[in-house]
């Protein structure tokens, strides 16, 4: 009965006809990088969209690993690790293999992990001690206050190294925030963020320009900063309505000077984000 269950509300918008769903013949540009685009587009996909996959940066690894490795041998030390992304937590339990240092070194460190990230920490088999309730790097702040004697404690933050385009201010504020909770914060990258050259999407970026492009989906302050780096001005983009997953890259967002029309009030999950794209093409329809 279980496995009918599961196969049932896999498949039912399989069964539903196309022109049905919410999201039905719009084309939406997705421009995070693979390992979340990936994720994003099934959930667009299930709601009707027509995807164009256009990421305007990329994850990939450090090119020197002295100050992860340093760390990481050093990692009984910490109280706490605050991961505030999945690619956070792939890298860094990806360098710990390398180095053949087995998951047990964890053993005294507590773990938060951000919403569904939760989930993939707990395929290490490591337990996960903190999911703030709000799924961000604010949440995680708002629940470390409740704690008594947070204050001196250590804590690891693994970030991207940031190559080619501005650095979001999310990681800044949030170390900002660690520490006016007093607690003694270190923070590491376990990967790189660059931006890609927009010699790729001559003929994404056309259509962005001849207004045949319905959406433009954004799931971080970065890849703004990379779409922005690939268009000459805002009329290129004038007819897209763009999308921001969350509140904190839809204020980034507007900072760059991009004006956004949608804004995901679930960011724990894409399938908020797709949910948002929907209910406002259903709302203006």
């Amino acid at each position: 009965m279980k496995v009918v269950n599961c196969v049932a509300k896999m498949s039912t918008n399989l069964l539903v006809p196309s022109i049905e769903l919410p999201l039905y013949g719009k084309r939406i540009v997705v421009t995070a990088p693979r390992s979340y685009a990936v994720r994003l587009s099934e959930q667009l996909l299930h709601q009707g969209a027509l995807v164009i996959f256009m990421p305007t940066i990329e994850t990939c690894s450090l090119e020197n690993f002295v100050q992860l490795d340093t760390v990481l041998r050093n990692i009984e030390t910490f109280d706490w690790i605050a991961f505030t992304s999945r690619n956070g937590i792939d890298a860094f339990f990806q360098r710990l293999k390398d180095l053949g240092l087995d998951c047990r070194v964890l053993k005294n460190c507590r773990l938060i992990a951000i919403g569904n990230d939760a989930e993939r920490l707990a395929a290490f088999e490591v337990k996960v001690d903190l999911v703030p309730q709000k799924s961000s790097p604010e949440g995680i702040i708002a629940e470390l206050a409740k704690i008594s004697g947070i204050g001196g404690k250590k804590v690891l933050v693994p970030v991207p190294e940031v190559v080619g385009v501005p650095q979001p201010d999310v990681i800044p504020n949030f170390v900002t925030g660690l520490k006016n909770l007093g607690m003694n914060t270190t923070c590491v990258p376990v990967y790189r963020t660059q931006c890609l050259d927009k010699k790729l999407y001559g003929v994404e970026l056309d259509l962005i320009r001849q207004g045949k492009i319905d959406v433009i989906a954004f799931s971080s302050t970065a890849e703004v900063a990379g779409f922005l780096q690939m268009v000459t001005s805002k009329a290129d983009y004038q007819h897209c309505v763009i999308a921001c997953f969350g509140p904190y890259t839809a204020v980034n967002a507007k900072k760059l000077g991009v004006n956004v029309a949608i804004v995901a009030k679930d960011y724990s999950s894409f399938a908020g984000f797709a949910k948002a794209i929907a209910l406002f093409f259903q709302s203006n329809s």
